[in-house]
Parts: C-alpha cells; sequence; structure tokens
C-alpha cells in the first residue's frame, strides 16, 4: 500500500491553496475544504481496494528459451473486483537482461481478464531465474495504490537457437529449386545392392551375378544404388579465437546455433549428423546418427559449451578424427582464423583432415569493420584507421583464397548470416554431389 504521485500533486495544490489563504482570507476556507475532500476520497479509496479489490496474477512462458532469439512471455491479470481497475504490472526478470524499467500497463473492467505480453532476447546460454509478477492497483480516481503479488518463482533454461528449425526446413526443400538444379539419380559402386538386370555392354564385368547368370542362360548383373546417408560433423572451436562478440553473442554461441540448424537439416535430408567440440582438448564426440534422440542429444551437449583462454589444439583434433571416424565424412569446421600466420601454422592439419574427408571450414568477417571502412574519412588519424581495417578484411579474403588453393572448401561470412550461410552451402555441396 502507498500513496500515488496523483495524491502528492493534490496535496501540493491544496498546500499553495492554504498559502495563499494568508492573502486572502475566503481562499483559505477552500483549502480546508479540498483537504478534508482529499482526506475522504483518498480513505474511501483504501477501503474499496482492500476490502473488495482483488487481482490473481500469473506468468506464461515455455521451460527453455533460444539463444539469440526473441522469446515470448505473456503476464495473465484476473481482475475479482466489481470495479475498473488501472493495473501497472513489473515482472522480476533475470537479472542477465539488465531491464529495470519493465513497466507493463492494463486496464481491466470487474471481473475481465486480461494479458501482457513482451519478449527476452537471451545472448548467453545456461539457468535464467524469474522472480515473482507485481501488480499495483489503482481506481479511477488514482490516489490510492495496492500492491498484490502472484507468479512463482521459476527457472528457464536457455539452449541454442532451436526456433529457427522449423525456417531452415522451409530452407532446404526450396533451396535446390532456387538454384536451379535438379535431383539427378546415380548409379553407385557401394555395397547397397538395388536389383539385377541383364548385362549390356559397358557394365561393370565385377558386378556380374553368376548365379542369376545360370538360370536365366544369360549375362545377369548386379545394380547398386548410390548411398544417401552421409556422415555429417559439426566440429567446433571453442578456442580463445571463438570469444569475440557480436550484438552481445560471442562467436561460439552463432557457431552453436548453426551447428544446431544444420544438423536438423541434415537429419531431414537423410543424412547422419553428428557433433565435435575442440579447444585445447578433445571435448565432445557424438557419433553420426539420425535417429530420433540425435538432436536431443546434440542439444543437450551443445547447451553446456563454453569456450577456453588457451589455443586450440589441431594436432590433437587431427589424431582424434583419424581415431574415431573410420568412413568419410564431411567436416564441417567452425573456427576464427585471425591472420593468415595463423592459418598457416594449422595448414598442414587441414589438409590432413581434407585428405582422409571432405572439409569446409566456416569463419567470420567481421561486420562492424567492414561498416567502418565504408563510412567516410574526416581525419588523418581516420584514414589511416580505414587503411588497417581494410588490410585486416583483405586478409580474410586471402585466407579463403589460400584454402580453396589448397583443395578445402571454404565459407567467410558474417555471424548474422552464418546459419544461412551455412546451410545453403551443405545444401549445394550435397547437391553438386561434392560430400564423398
Amino acid at each position: 500500500m502507498f500513496l500515488t504521485r496523483r495524491f502528492f500533486l493534490c496535496a501540493v495544490m491544496v498546500v499553495l491553496l492554504m498559502c495563499m489563504g494568508h492573502f486572502f482570507p475566503f481562499v483559505f476556507t477552500v483549502g480546508k475544504g479540498a483537504l478534508l475532500l482529499l482526506v475522504l476520497v483518498t480513505a474511501a479509496e483504501g477501503v474499496a481496494l482492500y476490502t473488495k479489490g482483488q487481482v490473481a496474477v500469473s506468468r506464461i512462458c515455455g521451460t527453455r528459451f533460444s539463444n539469440g532469439d526473441d522469446n515470448d512471455v505473456t503476464i495473465r491479470v484476473y481482475n475479482a473486483s466489481p470495479f475498473k481497475l488501472h493495473l501497472s504490472v513489473i515482472d522480476e526478470i533475470p537479472f542477465a537482461f539488465q531491464k529495470r524499467d519493465l513497466s507493463l500497463t492494463l486496464c481491466l473492467e470487474g471481473g475481465k481478464t486480461g494479458e501482457c505480453d513482451y519478449a527476452l532476447r537471451p545472448v548467453e546460454r545456461g539457468i535464467y531465474q524469474f522472480g515473482l509478477v507485481r501488480v499495483f492497483a489503482t481506481t479511477a480516481v488514482g490516489l490510492f495504490c495496492r500492491r498484490f503479488t502472484g507468479g512463482e518463482p521459476v527457472s528457464v533454461k536457455v539452449y541454442p537457437s532451436y526456433l529457427m528449425l522449423k525456417q531452415s526446413q522451409l530452407l532446404s526443400t526450396q533451396h535446390l529449386n532456387h538454384i536451379g538444379m535438379k535431383r539427378i539419380r546415380r548409379v553407385g559402386n557401394n555395397t547397397d545392392f538395388e536389383h539385377i538386370k541383364d548385362y549390356v555392354k559397358g557394365d561393370d564385368y565385377r558386378t556380374i551375378n553368376w548365379k542369376a547368370s545360370a538360370r536365366r542362360h544369360q549375362l545377369m548383373v548386379n545394380v547398386y544404388q548410390e548411398e544417401r546417408a552421409q556422415q555429417i560433423f559439426s566440429v567446433i572451436d571453442m578456442g580463445r579465437t571463438m570469444q569475440p562478440t557480436f550484438r552481445g553473442m560471442t562467436l561460439l554461441d552463432y557457431a552453436i546455433n548453426a551447428s544446431l540448424i544444420l544438423s536438423y537439416v541434415a537429419v531431414n535430408k537423410q543424412d547422419n549428423a553428428g557433433l565435435v567440440t575442440f579447444a585445447d582438448t578433445f571435448s565432445t564426440f557424438i557419433p553420426a546418427s539420425r535417429q530420433p534422440s540425435q538432436m536431443r542429444r546434440i542439444m543437450e551437449s551443445l547447451y553446456s559449451q563454453q569456450t577456453v583462454f588457451g589455443e586450440s589444439d589441431y594436432s590433437m583434433l587431427c589424431r582424434k578424427i583419424s581415431q574415431m571416424l573410420n568412413r568419410r565424412s564431411l567436416l564441417i569446421l567452425y573456427t576464427n582464423f585471425t591472420s593468415i600466420n595463423a592459418l598457416n601454422r594449422q595448414m598442414h592439419y587441414l589438409r590432413e583432415l581434407n585428405r582422409r574427408h571432405r572439409l569446409l571450414v566456416v569463419f567470420f568477417e567481421d561486420a562492424e569493420l567492414a561498416a567502418y571502412t565504408l563510412s567516410p574519412a574526416e581525419s588523418t588519424l581516420e584514414y589511416y584507421q580505414h587503411v588497417v581495417g581494410e588490410k585486416f578484411l583483405y586478409e580474410r579474403r586471402l585466407i579463403a583464397s589460400k584454402l580453396e588453393q589448397q583443395g578445402i572448401a571454404s565459407l567467410l561470412t558474417t555471424p548474422e548470416k552464418l546459419s544461412v550461410d551455412t546451410v545453403n552451402k551443405y545444401l549445394e555441396m550435397k547437391a553438386r554431389n561434392l560430400l564423398s
């Protein structure tokens, strides 16, 4: 319970009237009447709020939030009193959002239920704690205010971005038509048997089925279909180079969101999705699969990944990959080479990975630096800064060019376009039969 700002404004006006009564006696009488009226109206409003005014409030939100996306929260309020109430709703949101001015207003007739919505965009994975919901109610007079408390303190887990999964599925179904590619059924050379057919000139004699040929008294050959279920591994570098932030999120979080979406698309494309994370040690290995529970396993593993302050050990990665993967796979490496020298130090290991598997290196372009270099320079210092910025941008493009010269596929993109560009690159490589 407390008095509102409107009450104190009215009290100030009453005091001014009584002060003017020093010069005009009849004004003093008016001031006393106004004071009596103010006290009576305030008391009547307080009694009405405490005898008949009742408000019930609850919070509606998901048990988990999507990192980097807008997550909706709904506050539902029920006015159980017989008269109209003006409500101010304050939700005790997690301190990580650093919002102290989140106040929602609502006007409800007696016996009615209303809702007010807001959205929260987390930029870090982890557990977020909500507090209580506070509702401050006044009548149409607005001199007296009563506080109601509702809702329950809840903990919400922030997972890698899962809200984009349906959008990414739509992207995967539309991509091939968009880039003008046709679905081609190729004859494969693996051990996935499809059917037996008559031998024609040009067929591989090693596929002749001698038993079927003896029964039919003519040459018959086995036909094998191309294997569709290919292994797609998201390999995430968690070293110090993945710690820089863009729009509040680290590069590691962008890579985690992109790998989750890519795994979802790969599973829907009948490929086997897996996960590898590493830094100075080999952190996580999830074998490739397209089982219904695979996405849950990947999401739970990505939920707890954190960057380290040391350098990533690519020699250890190369050794572990060769031990654990005995089948040629597509490795999508999310990393961030800051200079051409940093790439040269790891080039030997990248070539070795690309020799045994198909490697796609995904690294980041500094979008803020690119925007700065395009802005006009107004001083000598800014000219120097523009030149240095353009040098860094050119070096990123040089890294991509050097990777291509070594036969290693690369993708240079900005953090905000990472998910879409990575999915597009995967679908393009799959359509061109470049995964094997």
